[in-house]
């Protein structure tokens, strides 16, 4: 159900599924928790355009690490008379944790990466030792 005016426009759940690379089971999701509120005819679900921004800043959130109650905040905040400054308040916080959280991840992965690297370079001696075998007298 397409109408000709972009700030009309409406997408099925299967045009809005297909075009963000997403399942219509997530889109659901993202309506029992809140995120989406499609329009209704009968059982079929229409999205309009904000809708859409907001499966766009849900997708976002989740790329970033959120979860979907840290993305409803989000939307909550940007919702209430807090206003823009509060919600990029929060969104700088929020983004300086997943940083925080990355860099974590990065050095347990580097200390991981440097164990995997000495354990193979002593597997590697270990075996070149086997295979070359004790030398006998006289052998060259």
């Amino acid at each position: 159900m397409n109408q000709t005016q972009t700030s009309d426009k409406t997408y099925g759940i299967g045009e809005l599924a297909e075009e963000f690379g997403v399942t219509s089971r997530a889109l659901r999701l993202y309506e029992e928790e809140g995120l989406l509120d499609p329009q209704r005819e009968g059982t079929r679900r229409i999205y309009n355009e904000r809708n859409r921004v907001r499966l766009r800043l849900i997708l976002r959130g989740k790329r970033l690490g959120w979860s979907l109650s840290e993305i409803r905040e989000s939307f909550d905040l940007y919702d209430s008379s807090l206003g823009e400054e509060a919600q990029l308040q929060w969104m700088l916080e929020k983004l300086a944790q997943r940083r925080d959280s990355l860099m974590a991840q990065r050095k347990d992965i580097n200390n991981a990466l440097q164990d995997l690297d000495r354990i193979a370079a002593d597997a590697e001696q270990a075996l070149q030792g086997i295979r070359s075998g004790p030398r006998k007298a006289g052998q060259a």
